[in-house]
């Protein structure tokens, strides 16, 4: 393990948040307030002078070798694309006649401060309402394909974190051979179905689009109902990807969520139901990438502290515990709402 202290986040000060800020002749008034992240830092800082009819901003401080700059450029500009469509997300403002900034490590955006809370996603017509939601966000995704920024992949979301892994000697000797078996068991058979992913049509995407990135305005509020704060993830891939996260609980629970969702996004686009048979093997693969996402990222002062349970033998136990499980999951008979 790295030593924390020579984190570049380490550098990442409260005097540098605001320098940066005042840098691009924003003037906070010294109230700041550090948001949940983990892959970048996040702060959110009041103004003594709005800017852009804005009195509180959110700045973000890109995780440096993550994205290149176009990368994130791209980013922005769907950001934008979506704005322009009407498609409810936060984008960066243009200071200085730029969306991207840099101080020294750090490559960062600014943008408005928008509030809400995660929504109800137990409510038929809160999920219908976010397949609306996702379905105009997918027709101008459909409309270019990114250039930059990479697709969801089953190398680069299975193979290659797995081989890093057990490359790095990350897996604690007495679960590594289990864990070995239960990864290539699941392997088979994700093989077996995801070329089934290259038969539908790969899209831009928000790429990490759980519950905690969707954030909900009371309906009275101008702008009220769902809104996405967080971009940083998004690739190119099959529409699936968008949805899956979103239904939870037992089969029925998730039939009934499928069919909301898919309800709403119908309404504004075609979906290929062959997708769904996609469903489980993006959720094995989130978790094997996961792990090594957890690992690559222990040298962040951050992770250790947040995360104390990763990594011991009970921790991977229950990974090979997920594998068997997806294993099964993923010949099961497709849910179909």
């Amino acid at each position: 393990m790295s030593d924390t202290a020579q984190h570049p986040y380490s550098q990442l000060t409260p005097d540098r948040v605001v320098d940066a800020l005042m840098h691009l002749g924003l003037w906070p008034d010294g109230r700041l307030l550090a948001l949940s992240s983990y892959e970048n830092r996040v702060y959110r800082l009041h103004l003594d002078e709005p800017v852009q009819g804005h009195a509180a901003v959110v700045v973000k401080f890109y995780r440096p070798g993550r994205w290149r700059r176009e990368q994130i450029l791209e980013e922005h500009a769907f950001a934008a694309e979506l704005a322009a469509a009407e498609v409810p997300v936060v984008v960066p403002l243009v200071l200085q006649g730029q969306t991207l900034h840099h101080d020294g490590l750090f490559d960062y955006s600014v943008s408005p401060v928008r509030g809400g809370r995660q929504p109800e996603l137990d409510d038929w017509d809160t999920l219908e309402w976010i397949g609306r939601f996702l379905g105009r966000l997918h027709n101008t995704g459909a409309a270019q394909p990114f250039v930059h920024r990479p697709a969801l992949d089953l190398h680069s979301f299975g193979r290659e974190p797995a081989d890093w892994l057990l490359g790095q000697g990350q897996i604690p000797l007495e679960v590594e051979r289990v864990w070995r078996d239960a990864f290539e068991a699941a392997w088979t058979v994700m093989q077996d179905l995801w070329p089934a992913a290259s038969t539908v049509s790969s899209l831009r995407l928000h790429g990490d689009c759980h519950p905690g990135n969707i954030l909900w305005t009371p309906l009275e509020m101008s702008g009220g109902g769902p809104h996405f704060v967080d971009l940083d993830d998004a690739r190119m891939g099959p529409a699936v990807q968008d949805l899956w996260m979103l239904p939870s609980g037992d089969r029925r629970q998730r039939t009934l969520q499928w069919s909301a969702l898919l309800e709403g996004y119908e309404q504004m686009r075609e979906f290929d139901r062959r997708e769904l048979g996609l469903v489980e093997v993006l959720r094995t693969l989130r978790g094997v990438h996961y792990s090594a996402w957890l690992a690559r990222r222990w040298s962040d002062p951050a992770f250790p502290a947040s995360f104390p349970w990763f990594g011991s033998p009970d921790y991977w136990r229950g990974q090979v515990q997920m594998l068997q499980e997806q294993t099964e999951a993923m010949q099961a008979p497709v849910l179909m709402p």
